[in-house]
């Protein structure tokens, strides 16, 4: 997210994320655990191609990339794309889901396991906070401004701070729980 709110550009630029420069081990090392302390990731659509291929090209072509271990996790752990138009998402580990949000995340909820991670895009962020489908938001706050994008929240949402751990190179991970 940036500084001013948004999670990408007007038409879904994500460019400012990885900004060269000084990077933070600590950072990286937390969406690491992160990712390691959850099975299922969550995901829409219209991120899905790009986000599996980008992954799946650093677990295979760039073992030294700081990102490798990672993109292990993401390759190899099961993937749930949400979509009404695609019957097929191509990918290692990568089911489609087409039926009700509600019902399929509450399901999933339900199962033994560890727990569900979610990695975009816009819409389908914003419809699991409208549906009030979100247990944990770690927003990590990037030291940049873009002037116009894109927000997940379209309403307002009372969270609660429950931590806040800033970076070297300058981002804020802030962790919220819904009130």
């Amino acid at each position: 997210m940036t500084i001013d709110g948004f999670v990408a550009g007007p038409n879904g630029e994500n460019d400012w994320v990885f900004l060269p420069g000084k990077q933070d081990p600590a950072a990286l090392q937390f969406t690491i655990d992160l990712a390691g302390s959850c099975d299922i990731i969550l995901s829409g659509s219209k991120l899905a191609n790009g986000w599996v291929d980008h992954w799946q090209n650093v677990l295979d072509n760039q073992p030294d990339s700081p990102w490798h271990p990672f993109a292990k996790l993401m390759v190899n752990m099961r993937k749930i794309v949400f979509s009404r138009s695609k019957a097929e998402i191509t990918g290692p580990n990568v089911e489609v889901e087409g039926g009700d949000l509600v019902t399929v995340v509450q399901e999933l909820k339900k199962q033994p396991g560890k727990d569900l991670l979610v990695y975009g895009g816009v819409e389908f962020v914003s419809s699991l906070i409208r549906e009030n489908l979100i247990d944990e938001y770690y927003l990590i706050v990037n030291p940049v401004a873009i002037g116009s994008g894109l927000s997940i929240f379209k309403e307002r949402k009372i969270m609660q701070l429950e931590s806040s751990v800033s970076y070297t190179n300058g981002k804020v991970l802030n962790k919220y729980v819904p009130v």
